[in-house]
C-alpha cells in the first residue's frame, strides 16, 4: 500500500450477467486513478457453477474463463483474455490488482459419490443429531471441459469434510463426512460450536493432498495473472493453521510486498485479535465492527460518537485495518444486509478517507450505483473526499469527541504536505467544535471545501478555531482558496 492509498472494491452483487464486466471496468480506470485509487479489488475470476453466480460458488479454480464448462466459456465477468486485458490496463496506470480468492468450498460438482456421514445440528455443529449412515453427495470434481490442462488433480469426498444435501434420502442439512482422520477443522470460529462448515461441499484443509493442491494452484494463479495481492474469502471458516502456512507459502513464492487481505466477518473484536495473532499478523482484515457502528449510527438519531471506534481494528490494530462503509455482502437483499443509510455515508467516508489510520476501501455500489434494488451512487462526495485524502490528509492527528453526537479531527500535515486539514461532522444537530490548529497559524482563514457550510473560520491568537457543520452533515476545512481539483 502506498502512502494515503485507496482500495476500490470493483463490483457489487447484482452486476449484469452479460460477460462485459472486464471491458466496462477498463472504461472506469482513468476516473478511479484521478480519484486517488491505488488498488483494484476484482471479484472472483475463477469459473463458478454458472455465469449467473458472482463467483463465490466456485467450481474450477484453474478456469479463468477459458474452457466450456458450466454452460459457457466465460465467467459472469468475461473471458480469460478480457481479464488479462483489464489487469494490463490497471498496471499501465500504476495501480495494483487484488483478486478475490475462494478456497473454503466448491460448488457444482460433476458427479455424486456415496460415503459415510452423520447429520449434525445446524446451530451446534459439534452435536450429532442422528446415527451415522451412508449418504450420496455431490463431491466429485473432474473438470471434463478442462481435461487436465494446468492440473490433473481431481476432487472426491475424501477432500471434503461436509456437505449440505443427501440425495440418497433427499434430505438437506449439514452432514459431516466420516473417515480416517476426518472431522471439522479446529482452527476456525467457534460460533455454532464449530464454524468450519459454511456452504456447498466444504473443503477439508487438514487433508495433505488438499493443502498441496491449493499451494500449487495459488502459485499458478498469481504467476498467470501477474497480480499484486489476494483477498481471501470467509477466513473465519478456514483452519488458521492451514492459513498461516498458505500465506507463508504465498510470500515465499512472491515477495513481502505481495498483499494479503482476509474477510473475517465477526462483530466480536477479540475474535479478530486472536486470529491476527494466530496467523502471525501476516493478513490484513476488514474492519467489520466499524462498518456495523456506521450502520447503527445511520439508523439512530441519538448515537454516541464516543463509542464509534470501540472494539474496532482501526483502534486496536490500525496497521492491519481495511476500513469500509459497505460492500457486496451488506447491500440490500443480501444475507448480511446492513446497508448504511445514504445520509450518513458522507460522514462515514470522511472518517475512513481522512483519518490517519486504516486502508480505506471504496464500494462500487456507492461510486457507480446498485442494480437491484436500484440505488443511486453518491459519487461526487466520495470523489471529493478521496482527492482530499491524496492531497491533504497527512501528518499527526488530534481527535475531538464533543457531546456524543459530533466528531472532529485535525490533520497537521507533514514536511511535504504542510497544509492543515480539519474535519467536523454531526450525527444530529448543527454543531461547532473548537479545535487546536497551532499558534503559528493565527489569523489564517479556513473554509469548507465540500461547500456544506458557508461559515469561515479564523484561527485565534491561541491557535484555536471554532469549526461548524450543519445538522447530519460533514464539513472539511482547508485554508480559504485551496482547491481539490
Amino acid at each position: 500500500m502506498q502512502t494515503n492509498g485507496v482500495m476500490f472494491q470493483a463490483f457489487e452483487w447484482y452486476l449484469k450477467d452479460d460477460g462485459n464486466y472486464y471491458l466496462d471496468m477498463i472504461e472506469k480506470l482513468d476516473e478511479l486513478k484521478d480519484m486517488g485509487v491505488d488498488s483494484i479489488w476484482l471479484p472472483p475470476v475463477t469459473k463458478a457453477q454458472g455465469t449467473n453466480d458472482t463467483g463465490y460458488g466456485v467450481y474450477d479454480l484453474y478456469d479463468l474463463g477459458e474452457f466450456d464448462q458450466k454452460g459457457d466459456v466465460r465467467t459472469k465477468y468475461g473471458t480469460k483474455e478480457q481479464l488479462h486485458q483489464l489487469i494490463d490496463k490497471i498496471h499501465q496506470r500504476d495501480m495494483r490488482v487484488y483478486c478475490d480468492v475462494v478456497i473454503n468450498h466448491k460448488a457444482g460438482a460433476d458427479e455424486e459419490e456415496t460415503f459415510q456421514a452423520v447429520p449434525v445440528d445446524e446451530n451446534d455443529r459439534t452435536q450429532e443429531i442422528d446415527t451415522p449412515r451412508e449418504i450420496k453427495g455431490w463431491t466429485k470434481f473432474i473438470f471434463p471441459g478442462r481435461d487436465g490442462k494446468y492440473s490433473d488433480f481431481t476432487w472426491n469426498f475424501h477432500h471434503f469434510n461436509g456437505v449440505d444435501y443427501d440425495s440418497k434420502h433427499d434430505e438437506t442439512g449439514i452432514f459431516r463426512i466420516l473417515g480416517e482422520n476426518k472431522g471439522w477443522n479446529y482452527g476456525v470460529s467457534k460460533d455454532k460450536g464449530n464454524f468450519d462448515y459454511l456452504m456447498f461441499a466444504n473443503i477439508d484443509h487438514a487433508h495433505p493432498e488438499v493443502e498441496q493442491e491449493l499451494k500449487d494452484w495459488i502459485g499458478w494463479f498469481i504467476e498467470t495473472l501477474n497480480i499484486d495481492g489476494i483477498r481471501l474469502d470467509a477466513v473465519k471458516h478456514i483452519d488458521h493453521h492451514f492459513m498461516e502456512r498458505f500465506v507463508k507459502h504465498v510470500h515465499a513464492e512472491t515477495n513481502d510486498d505481495f498483499y494479503v487481505l482476509g474477510e473475517y466477518w465477526d462483530q466480536k473484536g477479540d475474535h479478530k485479535d486472536i486470529y491476527l495473532k494466530e496467523t502471525n499478523y501476516t493478513i490484513d482484515l476488514f474492519d467489520v465492527d466499524l462498518h456495523y457502528h456506521f450502520h447503527e449510527a445511520s439508523k439512530k438519531d441519538d448515537y454516541d460518537f464516543s463509542k464509534l471506534f470501540d472494539n474496532t481494528l482501526l483502534k486496536d490494530h490500525p496497521t492491519r485495518a481495511v476500513t469500509f462503509v459497505d460492500n457486496h455482502d451488506t447491500q440490500p437483499e443480501q444475507s448480511l444486509e446492513s446497508f448504511v443509510e445514504p445520509w450518513f455515508k458522507p460522514l462515514a467516508y470522511a472518517i475512513i478517507l481522512l483519518r490517519k489510520e486504516g486502508y480505506p476501501c471504496l464500494f462500487y455500489g456507492d461510486v457507480y450505483g446498485i442494480n437491484q434494488p436500484k440505488i443511486e451512487p453518491i459519487n461526487k462526495v466520495i470523489t471529493q473526499l478521496a482527492k482530499i485524502r491524496g492531497l491533504y490528509a497527512y501528518g499527526d492527528e488530534d481527535l475531538y469527541l464533543d457531546g456524543g453526537h459530533c466528531l472532529g479531527f485535525v490533520r497537521h500535515g507533514d514536511d511535504k504536505h504542510p497544509q492543515q486539514l480539519i474535519t467536523v461532522m454531526s450525527q444530529r444537530d448543527a454543531t461547532t467544535i473548537k479545535m487546536f490548529i497551532g499558534k503559528e497559524h493565527a489569523g489564517k482563514v479556513f473554509a469548507d471545501v465540500l461547500g456544506h457550510t458557508e461559515a469561515k473560520v479564523t484561527i485565534d491568537d491561541e491557535g484555536y478555531g471554532a469549526f461548524k457543520t450543519e445538522a447530519g452533515n460533514v464539513s472539511v476545512y482547508l485554508v480559504e482558496g485551496t482547491t481539490i481539483d
